[in-house]
């Protein structure tokens, strides 16, 4: 496996990062303070191809792959990682299960507007009191004529209030039955769908998040994914490509500190000399730097499997969970570098480890992808 840029990653990387210096940048401490999602930046993305990366272009999308989308994760991660997980919410989950478990008029209805972000997508598993044990999910679906009555709650959604339309996990069947969960489509305006925002979260505040309420919703039955009862075996596969796409911005939160811990230590003196100089921080960066590489590594590694089809789980988890905790070693000691200042908003380091903490959560805690890995080490 050949892991080098090529012509097409190299241009995907340039394209990302001029948008995100121009775009993003000069407003995300601004959008961070406010919790304000920025749906106008999404739509220019969208113009861009960055909506619909892997998508093919028969569907309105880009027609590239997953090193490709990586690759653009990562240049955004480097600038705002609450940007970077509403891209991947939208391409990964939203996007990738209509995708991957769609029929064909699905894809054809819904494909093009979310590649093109003239939809925003979002994607409900989560629930109050089901996290990580989503098979105990309280939210259901009872068949009336050709329709389904959905009643319950999604929690932690990305979009929820924004989405125009979303991808929602719902029990069709008993309790702790691995196919008696299904997956629907529903479009935003639909009777009683409505959505609360979350607020004051602690990182990624500029990428929305909602709680999804359900009451006595009808959703036509050419809106459910895939056959009725194999909702939650199509999520685990989803969450195999999605742990990629947290990876890949996992890598650009930690870089982002890398580069700006960098930036300050050559800038910062102390005892006459830049603290670059001192070993104790050049050790630090000498840390970061490698870890960084090994992340990337293991994320480009899952994006080969997934780029041809091969099985995953293993390898998206171990790129997931080592990329998401080296995020957050990194914001740790782009602080720890920049001392007081990385303590105080005025420098990025506080911003890259806020943001960061919540990649070791969300599509799988870590403590849930060293389960994942235990488990195909042990049945392998």
């Amino acid at each position: 496996m050949n892991f080098e840029r090529d012509e097409s990653q190299l241009m995907i990387a340039q394209m990302v990062r001029d948008f995100a210096e121009k775009e993003i940048r000069p407003n995300m401490i601004e959008w961070d303070e406010n919790e304000f999602f920025p749906i106008d930046v999404m739509k220019k993305m969208g113009a861009l191809g960055l909506l619909g990366v892997y998508i093919p272009e028969s569907f309105g999308g880009s027609g590239m792959g997953y090193f490709e989308y990586a690759t653009a994760l990562m240049e955004i991660g480097r600038v705002c990682g609450g940007i970077g997980l509403s891209v991947a919410a939208h391409n990964s989950l939203c996007s990738g299960h209509i995708f991957y478990h769609g029929n064909e008029l699905q894809k054809k209805k819904y494909l093009p507007k979310l590649a093109s972000g003239e939809y925003i997508g979002a994607w409900g598993l989560t629930e109050p009191n089901t996290g990580s044990d989503a098979m105990r999910m309280k939210t259901t679906a009872i068949k009336v004529g050709n329709e389904w009555v959905i009643n319950g709650t999604k929690n932690w959604i990305t979009h929820g209030l924004s989405g125009d339309l979303t991808v929602v996990l719902v029990r069709t069947g008993e309790l702790l039955d691995s196919k008696g969960i299904s997956a629907f489509i529903i479009e935003k305006g639909t009777p009683g769908f409505s959505a609360v925002k979350i607020k004051d979260k602690f990182g990624v505040r500029s990428s929305e998040t909602a709680e999804l309420i359900f009451d006595d919703v009808r959703v036509p039955e050419e809106n459910v994914i895939g056959e009725v009862g194999m909702g939650f075996i199509q999520a685990m596969k989803v969450l195999d490509g999605g742990r990629i796409s947290i990876a890949a911005l996992s890598c650009g939160i930690a870089r982002g500190a890398y580069e700006a811990s960098v930036k300050y230590a050559k800038e910062r003196e102390q005892f006459g000399k830049p603290i670059a100089h001192f070993q104790a921080i050049g050790f630090k960066l000498a840390d970061m730097a490698t870890e960084i590489e090994a992340a990337e590594m293991l994320t480009f590694q899952a994006a080969y499997l997934k780029n041809n089809g091969l099985p995953l789980t293993k390898e998206g988890a171990f790129a997931k969970y080592y990329a998401s905790e080296v995020a957050v070693k990194c914001g740790n000691e782009a602080m720890q570098i920049m001392g007081g200042y990385g303590y105080t908003k005025e420098y990025p380091a506080e911003k890259f480890l806020r943001d960061a903490r919540l990649m070791t959560i969300g599509e799988g805690t870590s403590e849930i992808q060293k389960l994942v890995i235990s488990r195909e080490i042990l049945t392998s």
